[in-house]
C-alpha cells in the first residue's frame, strides 16, 4: 500500500482556514442594517381595533338572543 502524501491535506486545511478567517472580515465591512420603519405599535393598534370590532359584532349577535329569553333579570 502506498503512503498517503500529507501535502494535499495540508493545502486543503490551509485553504479552509483562510476562507474561514476571510468570511467574517468580508461580512464586517457591510453597512449596518437600517432601522425599522415601524416599532410595532401600529400593528398592535390594528389588532386592538380588530378585536374591538369582533366584540361589537358578538354583542349585537348575542343581544337579540338574550332579549328574547324568558328570564327577567331586571
Amino acid at each position: 500500500m502506498a503512503p498517503i502524501s500529507r501535502v494535499p491535506l495540508l493545502l486543503a486545511a490551509c485553504l479552509i482556514l483562510a476562507v474561514a478567517l476571510a468570511i467574517p472580515v468580508a461580512q464586517a465591512q457591510l453597512a449596518p442594517a437600517p432601522s425599522p420603519t415601524s416599532d410595532g405599535t401600529s400593528i398592535d393598534q390594528g389588532i386592538a381595533y380588530a378585536l374591538m370590532l369582533l366584540a361589537l359584532v358578538l354583542t349585537y349577535l348575542i343581544h337579540p338572543l338574550d332579549a328574547s329569553s324568558s328570564h327577567k333579570l331586571f
